[in-house]
């Protein structure tokens, strides 16, 4: 890999002391500091990007772009923290034939991670979803116990269902599948290995192992039950 950059201890520790004075005076005092790490993460993000966009096609124009903003949202929230306190991007995947996207949140205390997500599906995908399951899980089971999977992101995660769907019985064969309302797959890092010098190449590998996911859950939401393109 061509790429060499890095993510400095110093990106981790401004979030710690960062999530230890979470207002607004000490982050205007620490302003500075934290456009040095920005621009450190922006960095990493625009490398991972170069690098991801070898093997798909995305929507994103730049690191920067991909790196979320540090500020909360708290208009709706009991929390009145204004600051994250960790470093989170994402790249979307381009065209109508490509679904999903990737995601990364980086934290100190082993709380790093990357993922793939369909994280709120429409109704009319988790409709076309369960269709195929309910067809074929045998497809996406394959999936889900190849020993890459397993090995990356142990198993499918996401929000589910504690009976069933409307229109299947508790007794189907694919019911435990069909109980997804969110599919995810993530990724965790030590602090030792985001700190590495490889960790490009980690974090790379870990999207390129989302693939086939990604792939499959494109195919069928590209099709009809029939198999038959929708686009």
């Amino acid at each position: 890999m061509e790429n060499t950059i890095t993510i400095p201890k110093s990106s981790l520790d401004f979030l710690v002391q960062l999530k230890e004075n979470n207002n607004k005076p000490w982050f205007e005092a620490n302003k500075t500091q934290y456009l040095i790490e920005l621009n450190h993460i922006e960095n990493f993000a625009g490398a991972l990007l170069k690098e991801l966009s070898k093997t798909d096609v995305l929507e994103n124009t730049s690191g920067k772009k991909s790196v979320y903003r540090i500020y909360r949202d708290i208009r709706f929230s009991k929390d009145k923290t204004p600051f994250k306190y960790y470093w989170g991007g994402s790249y979307t995947r381009a065209t109508a034939a490509r679904r999903g996207g990737y995601y990364f949140h980086l934290e100190k205390g082993g709380n790093s991670f990357f993922a793939g997500a369909f994280w709120g599906p429409s109704a009319a995908d988790l409709k076309r979803i369960r269709a195929e399951f309910a067809q074929d899980p045998e497809t996406f089971q394959k999936i889900l116990n190849s020993k890459t999977f397993k090995s990356n992101f142990g198993t499918l995660q996401g929000e589910q269902l504690k009976t069933k769907p409307k229109g299947f019985e508790m007794d189907h064969p694919a019911i435990d599948l069909l109980r997804y309302k969110q599919f995810l797959v993530i990724k965790r890092f030590s602090d030792e290995e985001v700190l590495s010098e490889n960790f490009l190449e980690l974090a790379l590998d870990a999207f390129k192992n989302m693939r086939p996911f990604f792939d499959y859950m494109s195919e069928v939401l590209t099709t009809d039950v029939n198999g038959a393109s929708i686009i």
